[in-house]
């Protein structure tokens, strides 16, 4: 058992010794006797020390006894020393004397540097009856003096003068008390733990943040190294990653245009090499996975600034529907294009919807409006076209970030005539200069080619004189007579001029005779001589639809005119609805013999009527019998339509059409879709303007001043006034939806302002009427002759004036004139202000003729209820 002395001289002295020190037991009866050399004797009795063994090394503190023995023996000299079993601690009467008596025999001549050398370790082995030889006193109780770590003493630093904490001297134990014991250890021990060296734990833990930061940036090389060695350059100008196939083209100045996902539905990743039978001769790249699908990369130069490429899916499975995903990520870039959307969104990336088929319908309804074109163009200068033929199903998804994901899948109604035996998708990537200058470039130009004169005074009669719709609640009001006072009505206003009278399908008997119904119409034709006269023109609305109850019907059933019911006999009509009809046949335009006994149908009564044109009601796809079966297959739904107006245009004068996927020929008009009466309803005006004009229809119809009431819910839920004949829209939503048509290239009427009673609304009418002809009628007529060269619409989004300025990307509610002309209209119920943004530029404040800089937002600009907010453009050189 180890134990620590105390040094005579009141030091701790550490030092290795070789040799083990015995302990002496001294009688308490004879203590009073004991001198140094008869300790030097009994230690020579009792043990010898090696000077050469190599025992366990111990620190300890050197006890007066030690040293007196170092002093009068030459510890170097004795053999070897067994150590005795000691007890814990002495306890001799008169030890102080003793202590005394040894420090003055102690020899001077003892050097320190000696006594430093010396180290005891006392090792017992013997039992305490090899010391007891005669009965003795019973021995006092031991007490243990304080101890230090021996390990912190050695690495004690010089100067440390703390040892005498855990010195006897300042022990608080007495004898015979445990608890005085315990109460010591206590009083040692934080001086023991403030000894202690703390571990290098920060140099630890900064070499494993070392290890595994260098273990991550090895992992993460390695996987860059990998995609790497993936990715493939085609073209130029595409990045390819086969394996994620991960796609980045690049524009001509060598900047990521559009990043995308291909064939996200797939499930195998492997890309391999067509087989050589697979492979064409056109120079496109073919790759393919494994019984999924194979791939075609081409590329193509549009013009010498815009390239294109071209990539088409062939589905290997039924199971496999041609997916690719492009991003819509919010802050990088903007898209629009394709068509009216559910939410109306403008950008295109503020809409969310799931995957459905890309064909017209009803937003209330469907996801997608009246009017359509497979375009999309990015702010960035990228446009995607989709090909005709490509069953598509278009969504704008969250599920990996915003994307807009085009899908080639058929079903069994928008797509089932299959054009191909497996799902397939193709359409082209083009990226130009210029998101202004691309769009150019992608629209249809010389749409002037093969107009006649008469056909362009058309165009300018709508621009500038107003269309009134006569509409009543129900068939039997429509009559002669009703037809005969509203245009009374239009000339007793003064200031409006006669413009268009759409007279709608209720002119017939039953839908589908394409006669008049003389019964409430008896003298229909000189009415229309009469109107002619006072400068109206006369345009008759027809549909493609057949009436089961009309007269036609039956001969349509006998001589194979309509659209058959699919897995049946072709005589049995396929029948839908529409508007007010429950049940009619669908007139079959494919087949050879229904397009010349419609148009002879039809020139029969314009030639008798004398009117002017016809306006196509043609409905949207939805319309259309869902197991419809032509005698010629339709690609979709929508190919009816085009089909439908190019059989008859040619035939017979077409005013407008109210759903295309094609822009028909001039002079003809598209409509915009019918809109709720209601402030929500006037809010979607400006974004499908915006949009239908942005994808290749710049002569466009906007709804009625004042909203549509097809539905038969929106009367019940809109603010309406009374009126002797007819419901009337709430009359601020009436004069805020005539500021903004004030702009749009027709202005359009189904209500009079007359209607109201109210001299306010009959003078904002009058104002707004001399506004649109000193003002608006000018810059409509030199726009529609761009429009008619370039195809660019006259109702254009900000961003077409400064396609580099971010805040023109995103303003939904306001929208310019070709280019000299910005409107922001108030589309919320009392409100008396707004926010407006102006482009570069100087412009002129229509409401108090002040001039303004562009490029910067006016905050809470102040339009009372009688002003709408319009900007003329000045000349750059315009000073204040």
């Amino acid at each position: 058992m180890n134990r620590k002395k105390k040094s005579i001289f009141g030091m701790k002295r550490k030092s290795k010794i070789p040799f083990t020190v015995p302990i002496i037991v001294v009688d308490s009866a004879s203590s009073s006797s004991l001198t140094s050399e008869s300790l030097v004797a009994k230690t020579s009795t009792y043990c010898s020390i090696p000077i050469n063994s190599e025992p366990k090394v111990d620190i300890i503190e050197e006890t007066d006894v030690v040293e007196e023995l170092a002093q009068d023996k030459d510890v170097s000299d004795i053999p070897e020393c067994r150590s005795a079993l000691r007890r814990n601690s002495i306890s001799l009467p008169n030890l102080d004397d003793l202590e005394l008596n040894l420090l003055q025999n102690y020899p001077r001549s003892v050097s320190e540097e000696e006594e430093t050398q010396i180290m005891v370790n006392i090792e017992s082995d013997a039992s305490d009856d090899d010391f007891i030889a005669k009965p003795r006193a019973p021995l006092r109780n031991y007490r243990r003096k304080s101890v230090t770590s021996p390990m912190i003493k050695m690495l004690k630093p010089n100067g440390d003068d703390d040892d005498r904490s855990n010195s006897p001297a300042n022990s608080i134990t007495s004898i015979n008390s445990l608890a005085s014991l315990l109460r010591e250890k206590m009083h040692v021990f934080p001086g023991v733990l403030k000894k202690k060296r703390p571990h290098d734990y920060k140099i630890r833990a900064c070499v494993a943040f070392l290890f595994l930061t260098i273990i991550f940036l090895v992992t993460l090389a390695y996987v860059l190294y990998q995609q790497k060695v993936l990715q493939r350059a085609y073209f130029e100008k595409i990045k390819l990653n086969n394996v994620a196939r991960l796609i980045e083209i690049y524009n001509m100045e060598g900047f990521n245009v559009i990043r995308g996902r291909l064939g996200v539905t797939m499930n195998y990743k492997q890309a391999h090499s067509c087989m050589p039978f697979d492979e064409r001769n056109d120079g496109s790249i073919c790759l393919e996975w494994m019984d999924r699908a194979r791939l075609y990369l081409q590329h193509y130069n549009m013009n010498s600034e815009v390239r294109c490429y071209n990539l088409q899916w062939f589905s290997l499975s039924n199971n496999t529907y041609p997916t690719d995903c492009f991003d819509l990520s919010p802050g990088t870039e903007h898209w629009y294009g394709g068509g009216q959307t559910s939410e109306s969104a403008w950008p295109l990336e503020r809409g969310l919807h799931a995957f459905e088929p890309f064909i017209t319908g009803r937003i209330d309804e469907h996801e997608w409006g009246n009017v359509l074109r497979r375009f999309f163009i990015s702010s960035k200068g990228t446009a995607i076209l989709i090909d005709n033929e490509t069953p598509l199903y278009v969504s704008v998804s969250n599920e990996r970030g915003r994307e807009l994901c085009l899908q080639g899948r058929y079903d069994d109604f928008a797509f089932v005539n299959r054009q191909h035996p497996l799902p397939h998708l193709n359409y082209s990537v083009c990226t130009g200069p210029g998101m202004t200058r691309l769009h150019s470039f992608m629209t249809e130009k010389s749409l002037w080619d093969g107009l006649k004169k008469e056909e362009i005074n058309i165009i300018y009669s709508l621009l500038t004189e107003p269309l009134w719709e006569i509409t009543t609640a129900t068939k039997e009001e429509f009559t002669e007579g009703a037809v005969a006072n509203y245009t009374d009505d239009v000339i007793a206003l003064g200031f409006l001029k006669q413009g268009h009278v759409l007279i709608n399908e209720f002119w017939q008997k039953q839908i589908g005779d394409f006669a008049v119904d003389t019964e409430r119409f008896p003298s229909l034709e000189e009415t229309i001589t009469i109107m002619h006269r006072r400068g109206f023109r006369i345009v008759f609305s027809i549909q493609p639809y057949i009436s089961t109850e009309s007269e036609s019907f039956a001969h349509a059933v006998k001589n194979r005119y309509l659209i058959s019911e699919r897995f049946s006999d072709r005589r049995i009509p396929a029948l839908a609805r529409y508007k007010s009809l429950e049940s009619a046949g669908v007139l079959d335009i494919t087949y050879n013999r229904t397009v010349p006994w419609l148009v002879d149908k039809l020139r029969a009564v314009m030639n008798k009527y004398k009117f002017d044109a016809y306006y196509l009601d043609l409905g949207v796809a939805y319309n259309m019998p869902h197991y419809y079966q032509c005698e010629k297959p339709l690609i979709n739904p929508d190919h009816y339509k085009t089909q439908f107006i190019n059989s008859i245009q040619g035939a017979v004068n077409i005013f407008g059409v109210n759903s295309a996927i094609e822009m028909p020929r001039a002079p003809s008009f598209v409509s915009l879709p019918q809109f709720e009466s209601s402030w929500d309803g006037l809010q979607r005006v400006i974004p499908t303007i915006l949009t239908y004009g942005l994808i290749g229809y710049p002569f466009l119809i906007p709804g009625a001043v004042g909203g549509d009431y097809e539905a038969p819910g929106w009367w019940s839920t809109a603010n309406f006034t009374s009126d002797a004949d007819v419901l009337l829209p709430d009359k601020e939503l009436y004069v805020r939806w005539l500021q903004l048509a004030t702009f749009l290239p027709v202005i359009r009427f189904t209500h009079l302002p007359s209607k109201y009673g109210d001299d306010k609304v009959l003078e904002m009418a009058r104002i707004l009427t001399l506004l649109r002809q000193q003002t608006v009628t000018p810059y409509l007529k030199k726009y529609a002759n761009e429009a008619l060269d370039s195809g660019l619409p006259l109702i254009r989004p900000l961003w077409m004036l400064e396609p580099n300025d971010p805040a023109c990307h995103i303003v939904a509610d306001e929208f310019s004139v070709g280019e000299d002309l910005i409107v922001a209209p108030v589309l919320y119920s009392g409100a008396r202000q707004r926010e407006v943004y102006l482009p570069a530029g100087v412009w002129k404040d229509g409401i108090d003729g002040s001039l303004r800089k562009g490029n910067r937002w006016i905050h809470d600009y102040k339009v009372e209820d009688n002003q709408v907010a319009y900007f003329e453009k000045m000349p750059d050189n315009t000073r204040f």
